[in-house]
């Protein structure tokens, strides 16, 4: 196995386990999965914000709230469609368990991403009874795709 193919590995689970760690961080303790909960999904701020007129801020917008979708609806399959590298089905099987388990989270862009080139940061804020978080992701542009490294 290359270098190169194991670190594209390792980087694609560091990205799987700081969500995992920023959603366990947001869950509340001894959580119950079928429980109801009074957070509910916040509507999208981009009403609020004027068009980006770069087409890769755009794009990355687009992607940044694609994951903030996946995170509310724990639809680790949505989320693994936008990562650079398929993910194994048992990854996205283990992920989608954890975001269970951490209960309903509203999950927003809480402002415009940061592009340079062929990378860029949107920042998803998810909130759900244990608490709060913002957790930068980093994007990668792929043969004109933006993605999850």
């Amino acid at each position: 196995m290359s270098s190169r193919l194991i670190a594209v590995l390792a980087g694609c689970g560091a990205v799987v386990a700081g969500i995992v760690v920023g959603l366990l961080l947001v869950a509340p303790s001894g959580s119950d999965p079928a429980a109801p909960d009074s957070v509910t999904p916040t509507s999208w701020p981009g009403s609020s914000r004027p068009v980006p007129v770069d087409p890769d801020v755009a794009a990355v917008e687009v992607v940044g709230k694609a994951i903030a979708a996946a995170i509310v609806n724990h639809d680790a399959t949505a989320f693994g469609k936008l990562t650079c590298v398929q993910q194994s089905s048992a990854d996205l099987a283990a992920l989608k368990r954890k975001w269970e388990a951490a209960g309903k989270v509203s999950a927003t862009v809480p402002g415009p991403p940061s592009v340079g080139g062929d990378s860029a940061t949107v920042t998803v804020h998810v909130e759900g009874a244990g608490g709060q978080k913002d957790t930068p992701f980093p994007l990668k542009k792929r043969d004109g795709k933006w993605c999850v490294p």
